[in-house]
């Protein structure tokens, strides 16, 4: 008997594992995106986002370039492209508009969509863990984000579009996860972007700094790592284990609003990043046990 693919939960540990050092990454990304924007277009981050990917994956598996970009899911490969572009697009205008934590807390309302889609859809299973660990979660986002507060201003709607573009994303890249080489997803994920981006950025463009020249190209490969982990994640665990991880890029772009651009988190703030690790590491640790 052979096993070509990974079936749905057979690891969701790993998947786990794989999932948060894609977040890592792509929340990385998301803090040089904004520094970039502060000296030139935000439409050249998004550009250097899916260019640097593209050229980084087809210089990488150019030997295997013929056999990387033959897929079995031409339109849903096109859909997640279309859906990661405007989730990505939109996250990144509203970095301009909103603190790093604030834009990322109202973008993770993409776990809830993620989980809830992975039920509906395509059939996973929502039991008390996943549950636990998703209203957990969005209650520790809701006590960052305190609706009525300045945050949710018109621009807080950017990240909500995001978010549900994101999800999307998320759930296709599971339904072929299973019948798709990873490098594959990985190629389609950053084509159209690239395509979409460069006719548009000429429009846009401003000479950067040296700086912003090294954090464009770093953004490239940042997407690229981060794409590629949150890929194999979906291969080894349903979308519903792993959504709740969604939250670690929140302390991630806490941590480096801070740092970088003195956006301090108040009580409020720890308290709510308190509550969505404790959650994230409950879901875990019962998913491995279960899974043993």
């Amino acid at each position: 008997m052979t096993t070509q693919h990974v079936m749905p939960g057979q690891n969701p540990a790993k998947g786990i594992l794989f999932y948060m050092a894609g977040i890592f990454f792509m929340a990385t990304m998301d803090v040089m995106a904004k520094v970039v924007a502060t000296d030139v277009h935000v439409a050249m981050a998004v550009w250097a986002r899916y260019a640097g990917q593209t050229v980084l994956v087809t210089a990488i598996f150019l030997p295997h370039l013929g056999q990387i970009a033959r897929t079995r899911y031409p339109f849903l490969q096109f859909a997640r492209s279309v859906f990661l572009l405007m989730g990505t697009s939109l996250f990144f205008l509203s970095l301009t508009k909103l603190g790093l934590a604030e834009a990322t807390a109202i973008m993770d309302i993409n776990p809830i969509l993620i989980t809830l889609g992975g039920a509906l859809i395509l059939g996973e299973t929502f039991g008390p863990r996943r549950a636990f660990g998703v209203v957990a979660a969005l209650v520790g986002a809701l006590i960052i984000i305190r609706p009525g507060t300045d945050v949710f201003s018109p621009a807080a709607v950017l990240p909500l579009i995001a978010a549900t573009g994101y999800a999307s994303f998320v759930l296709i890249t599971r339904k072929v996860g299973h019948d798709e080489d990873p490098r594959t997803s990985l190629f389609y994920a950053a084509l159209l972007g690239a395509v979409a981006t460069s006719i548009v950025v000429p429009f846009f463009w401003e000479t950067p700094q040296p700086m912003t020249v090294v954090l464009m190209l770093l953004i490239g490969v940042a997407g690229s790592l981060g794409q590629f982990f949150l890929i194999r994640a979906v291969q080894y665990a349903e979308a519903g284990a792993i959504a709740p991880f969604s939250y670690l890029g929140l302390l991630i772009a806490a941590f480096w609003g801070m740092v970088l651009f003195g956006e301090f988190p108040d009580l409020a703030t720890w308290v709510g990043a308190a509550i969505i690790v404790a959650a994230g590491i409950y879901v875990w640790h019962r998913e491995r046990v279960t899974s043993a």
